[in-house]
């Protein structure tokens, strides 16, 4: 079939003609550019797969990519799924047009460098690297072309210069302390790409201490409760069966089993990620420990975060959970959790972490019943909310107000100082429980109504 020329018959006769040779290794050029992008931004945590770069590049056929406006949208619309995220791919897409080839290039425009230095630029490992290479072999290549008589006019005004930098730097550990200090600060919600390895590294480092229980077992102890019969039988057999040397017995302690119930729902999803890192960390570090994440239905992810490759084991709990960043139902989760997993996981005086912001579309009435019946089956009930960790957060929402009468703690979990605090909680967990009755349930919400953080 032929077209009929129109006034734009020239453009349509361009677009049907043969292209030429140069025209041809140009788009070659566009689709290998167009790789490294989205492999920069799938390293920066944004995610990008082949099937959309497939669909990215049979885009690009409909727009006119010599336009940078049309060309910067047709990339945002194909490659960013999350709006959180858009001014992480902003940045990338800045950097990787624009500064990545030429890094020495200045604007003009003031505007758009102060608001550049406001957004301190992250990259990922492997870009820094080729940065760094890139640095070192244009000053290996200075070097080489330098009047040797330059150096030796002034050969120490590098060595002076750190001097007078480590003069007033003073000690470098402080400063490291003090960036590990505001890192422990941070809110995880305002971390950068670098920040959350980081944090991950930290958490990696902690030490987790649970409260330990009594068991019905005794062992022999120098100064126990009590006379071990059998070894007082034994040692008093030289002395003609007179009871002359007593030994005694004490009851065993073993660490308390753990159980995490974790909330992975869309309103969570700033947090879930950093906070299975962190589940990871305790299941490696403690003994008897169960995980659990909930959107609209509970999954247990015992098993996957057994691998001691954390990201691996994220990426399996990825995998398993159909739910991610869905909808929350935390009664209907409770609900399968109490009457399936409670009676093989909740004995021998259990702690319970639950995780979740609460906001929740389920019934309340489900959810009361299954918080009681929860705060029943176990030892303690601790409620950890990302969101406690700011100073105007109250307790407002449905699910909050109907699950916080039956918490017996109720902790932030919005930065790692948070999760230190945690720690010091779960280590000086003893065998006493919290009064739970009517009276000391409305007084524990009324303080955490108003508690101020």
């Amino acid at each position: 079939m032929q077209i009929e020329p129109q006034n734009n018959g020239t453009k349509q006769a361009a677009i049907a003609a043969p292209l030429r040779p140069i025209d041809l290794e140009r788009g070659e050029k566009l689709l290998y550019r167009l790789t490294e992008f989205g492999r920069l931004l799938w390293e920066v945590g944004i995610q990008v797969g082949p099937r959309q770069m497939i669909d990215l590049a049979e885009t690009l056929n409909l727009v006119d990519i010599t336009r940078p406006d049309d060309f910067y949208n047709t990339l945002k619309c194909s490659l960013l799924t999350r709006h959180e995220q858009e001014p992480l791919f902003e940045q990338m897409y800045q950097y990787f047009w624009f500064v990545r080839d030429n890094p020495n290039q200045k604007k003009p425009d003031k505007g758009q460098q102060v608001k550049r230095e406001q957004r301190q630029l992250r990259l990922p490992p492997s870009e820094r690297k080729r940065l760094a290479e890139h640095m070192n072999a244009k000053e290996q290549h200075k070097d080489m072309t330098r009047d040797p008589r330059q150096s030796e006019r002034k050969p120490s005004t590098s060595a002076r210069d750190r001097n007078k930098d480590d003069n007033d730097l003073g000690d470098p550990q402080s400063g490291a302390y003090s960036a590990i200090e505001r890192l422990r600060q941070k809110d995880f919600e305002n971390y950068s790409w670098e920040e959350v390895q980081e944090a991950k590294r930290l958490m990696a480092e902690m030490h987790w201490n649970l409260g330990m229980r009594p068991t019905r077992r005794k062992a022999p102890r120098r100064r126990g409760s009590y006379p071990d019969m059998r070894r007082i039988v034994r040692r008093n057999l030289k002395y003609g069966a007179e009871l002359i040397e007593l030994t005694w017995r004490e009851t065993k302690r073993k660490p308390r089993p753990l159980v995490i119930i974790c909330d992975i729902s869309g309103s969570m999803s700033l947090y879930s990620r950093l906070l299975l890192h962190f589940i990871h960390t305790i299941s490696n570090g403690l003994q008897n420990v169960e995980a659990f994440v909930f959107g609209t239905r509970l999954t247990r992810v015992t098993r996957q975060l057994k691998r001691r490759d954390v990201d691996e084991a994220v990426h399996d709990v990825s995998k398993q959970v159909q739910d991610w960043s869905g909808g929350t139902r935390i009664g209907d989760a409770l609900h399968y959790f109490n009457h399936h997993w409670s009676r093989r996981v909740l004995g021998r005086g259990a702690v319970v972490l639950v995780i979740s912001d609460g906001w929740d579309r389920g019934e309340a009435d489900t959810l009361r019943a299954e918080m009681d019946r929860l705060q029943h089956s176990c030892h303690r009930l601790i409620w950890l909310n990302p969101l406690l960790g700011s100073p105007d957060y109250r307790p407002l929402t449905i699910g909050m107000k109907t699950a916080l009468p039956y918490i017996d703690n109720f902790l932030p979990s919005h930065n790692l100082d948070s999760l230190i605090s945690l720690g010091n909680t779960l280590s000086s967990i003893d065998d006493s429980r919290p009064l739970r009755d009517a009276y000391s349930r409305r007084k524990a919400v009324e303080a955490w109504t108003r508690r101020k953080i």
